[in-house]
C-alpha cells in the first residue's frame, strides 16, 4: 500500500491522537489491504492477552478497482464478469465494488474498551455517515439509513429513494473490529451495473457528486469532517439518537 502524501490533504495531518490512529492510503491494493487488518488485529488479540493495549486505528482508503464478497456471499449477485478481480473475503454482506473516488473506511476498534456492541457500532458507522453527507446536501434531499437494509441512502421530499450512496460492512473477532464502510463521493458508478449491490437486484446507486456542488477538490475537506465526527463517537462525545432509519 502506498501512503497518501501530506501535501495531498494537508488538513488531515494532525487527526491522530494518543487514543485514535488515522493513516491514510492511496491506490490500495485490496488483498494487501485486507491482509494487513487480519494481521493488525490478530496482534491486537495476542497483545491483549498480556495486558498491552493499543490505541484504536482508522484507515483512510482509496482502492484500486475490485469487487469482494462478504463471507454470506453468493456468486449469483455476480451478474457478469468484467477484468476487474473479485476476492473472498471475511466481512459481513454480499458483494460490493471499491474503486478510486470512494472513500473506503476501515474501523480497527477495540469494542470492548469502548463499551460498544456491535449494533452500537453499526449505528455509529450510519449516523457518522448521515451527518457528514447530510451537510453536502441541497434541503430538498435527505439521507438516512434503512432497517432492512444496512447502508446510507439518498431520498427526495417525496419520499423516493434515489440511490445507496454507503455501504457497511465489518468483522468482528473476539471484540475487535476490522473492515468498515463506503462511501460513493466521485467514482464512476458503472461499475455497480455488474452485480446485485450488496445482494439487491436492482438496488440504485448513487455518489455525492450527482447532488449539489460536491467535487474532487471537497475530498480532504469531506475526510476530515468524518474523521472528526467519527473520532467524537470513539471519544464518547456523541451519543447515539434515535436511529434516521426507514422501514
Amino acid at each position: 500500500m502506498n501512503t497518501i502524501t501530506p501535501s495531498c490533504y494537508p488538513e488531515l495531518q494532525t487527526l491522530s491522537t494518543e487514543d485514535l490512529i488515522v493513516r491514510l492510503f492511496d491506490d490500495a491494493d485490496y488483498q494487501a489491504t485486507h491482509e494487513a487488518m487480519l494481521n493488525h488485529t490478530l496482534q491486537r488479540i495476542e497483545d491483549k492477552k498480556s495486558a498491552q493495549h493499543h490505541a484504536d486505528e482508522l484507515w483512510i482508503v482509496e482502492h484500486q478497482d475490485v469487487y469482494t464478497l462478504g463471507q454470506a456471499g453468493k456468486p449469483e449477485h455476480i451478474l457478469y464478469r468484467t477484468d476487474t478481480p473479485v476476492i473472498q473475503t471475511d466481512r459481513g454482506g454480499q458483494v460490493t465494488w471499491h474503486g478510486q473516488g470512494q472513500l473506503v473506511v476501515y474501523w480497527l476498534f477495540d469494542l470492548h474498551r469502548l463499551n460498544f456492541g456491535v449494533r452500537d457500532l453499526v449505528s455509529h458507522a450510519e449516523q457518522a455517515i448521515i451527518d457528514v453527507v447530510g451537510e453536502y446536501l441541497p434541503d430538498a434531499l435527505t439521507v438516512k439509513a434503512r432497517r432492512d437494509a444496512p447502508g446510507v441512502y439518498i431520498y427526495n421530499q417525496a419520499g423516493d429513494m434515489l440511490g445507496k450512496i454507503a455501504s457497511l460492512g465489518f468483522k468482528i473477532k473476539q471484540g475487535f473490529s476490522y473492515h468498515g464502510i463506503a462511501i460513493n463521493l466521485v467514482n464512476d458508478l458503472s461499475a455497480f451495473n455488474a452485480i446485485n449491490p450488496c445482494g439487491y437486484a436492482g438496488m440504485p446507486m448513487a455518489k455525492l457528486s450527482s447532488f449539489g456542488q460536491f467535487n474532487q477538490a471537497q475530498m480532504g475537506e469531506f475526510i476530515a469532517k468524518l474523521i472528526k465526527n467519527i473520532a467524537e463517537r470513539h471519544a464518547g462525545l456523541v451519543e447515539l439518537r434515535p436511529q434516521d432509519t426507514l422501514k
